[in-house]
């Protein structure tokens, strides 16, 4: 079955609305996991106080997770359908592992956003559609789950209520593909057989659904470009890089750079699923083993948020870039409580001096607004005021960027994976935007 097209697709929404779940659901349902493992869940479960979490387990797998009852680090799992072979990735929802999300979201080509009947449109769930949209996933499958515990149940009113509310963000967050699907997924409810108690729903299911995410164009003709998401320890081998290829094609004894640590090194063997193979192509989350050169320690050296590309191509590192944005509206995200119950509204005014963090491809790295050379108008580009003094939650702006470090960040004409990124400020997600140009550091 391993010779379907691959596909990456990933759970995103609010804490608690059910992603694990789901997940679990659809890889019991279309039995490619076993019933007893499953029975033997649900009793453990039961017995630390965490009924109805069987589901969840098959996805949180470490003790801290199954004993809060909440996702905390980014789990993958495969799931074939009819017609693909498909990297489930199970994304926190909680905002303090947003971190997490972020990373697990940029491995994905397709998206599935979670809201819960009962709770509706929560904080996570508009953050995450943002990152989503900011990191270029643009197919979406929004599942209204819990539909068993509305009121009444599977209530068609409340379900319409919801989808609204999604709606008006979907727009918000550019969206312009997605489909709806009413859903338990604790009871099964249209996640891989159809529902007869919501017989008023007459679409397909989530498992079917899955089949209409179109493979995004795979960038073979381009240089190489693969960001490093992990290491790990291989006994007998040593530290094997782990990352998604964005770009490009790397082979056996390839010689690569990693930057912006400028580190050379020649692949021996490529590895994806725990199978050796003899090329990595774009889409492929795959492991390296590599020959460093000049004797440098790849334990030491290489972190996340590095860029493997071929010594005579190799990733562009900024010394400073120029980037198109936009913040996002604050009255629809991010209104917090302030002093004696006022409301206060995030984000504040951004001009020179101020630095977010921005999230591109694995890479986190604190920028410095150095200019502010326009604010556009977000549609058609056109400028509305050269050189303004600051822009405030709902406008687009060209601004330069001083990253706080060397980082790789490419124009997005020429990379969309690693020219796109989410900018955040005080944990929260405030805007996205595209590289447009970028000064490079020489080396």
């Amino acid at each position: 079955m391993i010779e379907k097209s691959h596909i990456g697709v990933v759970l995103i929404g609010h804490v608690d609305h059910g992603k694990s779940t789901l997940a679990g659901r659809l890889l019991f349902d279309s039995d490619q996991i076993d019933p007893h493992i499953i029975e033997r869940y649900k009793k453990k479960a039961a017995s630390m106080g965490k009924k109805t979490f069987e589901f969840a387990w098959v996805m949180d797998t470490l003790p801290e997770e199954r004993e809060r009852g909440l996702t905390i680090k980014t789990q993958i799992r495969d799931l074939y359908t009819d017609k693909y072979f498909l990297s489930i990735i199970d994304a926190p929802g909680h905002e303090d592992f947003i971190k997490n999300m972020v990373l697990g979201a940029r491995q994905a080509d397709a998206a599935v956003l979670v809201v819960s009947a009962n709770e509706g449109v929560q904080v996570q769930t508009r953050e995450h559609a943002y990152i989503a949209q900011s990191l270029g996933i643009d197919q979406m499958i929004v599942v209204i789950n819990k539909m068993d515990i509305t009121t009444p149940p599977y209530s068609q009113a409340r379900y319409e209520e919801v989808v609204k509310d999604v709606n008006k963000l979907m727009r918000t967050a550019e969206f312009t593909e997605y489909a709806f699907v009413p859903a338990s997924a604790y009871v099964g409810d249209n996640v891989v057989f159809p529902s007869e108690t919501l017989a008023w729903y007459e679409g397909d299911t989530v498992f079917k659904i899955l089949d209409t995410f179109e493979i995004p164009k795979r960038p073979t003709d381009l240089p190489l470009r693969w960001p490093i998401q992990d290491k790990f320890k291989v006994r007998g081998i040593g530290y094997i890089p782990v990352g998604k290829v964005e770009a490009g094609v790397i082979r056996p004894d390839d010689m690569i750079v990693f930057m912006p640590s400028n580190k050379r090194a020649q692949v021996k063997t490529i590895e994806m699923y725990k199978k050796r193979i003899e090329r990595g192509i774009p889409g492929d989350n795959i492991g390296v083993d590599i020959r460093a050169i000049d004797g440098w320690s790849l334990k030491d050296e290489v972190k996340r948020g590095e860029v493997a590309g071929h010594i005579d191509s190799p990733p562009t590192v900024a010394k400073r870039f120029t980037a198109r944005i936009t913040i996002f509206s604050a009255d629809e995200i991010y209104c917090k409580e302030g002093k004696e119950g006022e409301k206060r509204y995030y984000p504040p005014k951004i001009q020179v001096g101020f630095s977010p963090s921005i999230h591109c491809h694995t890479a986190k790295v604190t920028c410095r607004v150095v200019k502010l050379l326009a604010k556009i108008n977000g549609s058609s580009g056109d400028v509305l005021e050269k050189n303004p003094k600051c822009i405030r939650d709902g406008d687009s702006a060209v601004v330069v960027f001083e990253p706080e470090k060397p980082f790789v960040i490419e124009k997005a004409s020429d990379f969309p994976k690693l020219g796109r990124f989410a900018i955040r400020d005080s944990n929260r997600t405030i805007g996205a935007g595209m590289c447009l140009d970028a000064e490079k550091v020489e080396f």
